[in-house]
């Protein structure tokens, strides 16, 4: 099952005005250093610092009356977890967080803030 132009260009309009639309800039030292044009893009501008917001509010807004019901599980030490918890928090969808317990505090912190979910943290 591959992602094709379509699938990306659909989850496009799904997260239109769901995350920040960042940008793109050149890079002058890591150019140099390469000997390349490189260019960053800035995700640490969204809500939650990363870019695992739009895969995240790509599926959650993707689910039905009926799964959003149920709420939804993850499993991430990080940034997917602030991700769900984040936008399951706003689309009003309960939401388990499972991190393992050598999670950094302020990953675990930071997941926290931004859900009214349940965080548990699991050994192994």
């Amino acid at each position: 099952m591959g992602v094709t132009l379509a699938d990306i260009q659909a989850a496009r309009g799904v997260i239109a005005g769901q995350v920040l639309r960042t940008p793109m800039l050149p890079a002058p030292r890591l150019s140099a250093l390469t000997r390349a044009q490189v260019f960053v893009k800035y995700e640490n501008l969204q809500v939650t610092n990363s870019f695992k917001e739009r895969g995240a509010i790509n599926k959650l807004a993707s689910l039905t009356a009926p799964e959003r019901a149920r709420g939804v599980i993850t499993m991430s030490a990080g940034n997917h977890a602030q991700a769900v918890a984040y936008h399951a928090a706003r689309l009003g969808i309960a939401a388990t967080i499972v991190m393992p317990v050598t999670t950094p505090f302020v990953k675990v912190a930071a997941t926290a803030i931004c859900c009214g979910c349940i965080l548990t943290t699991i050994r192994g």
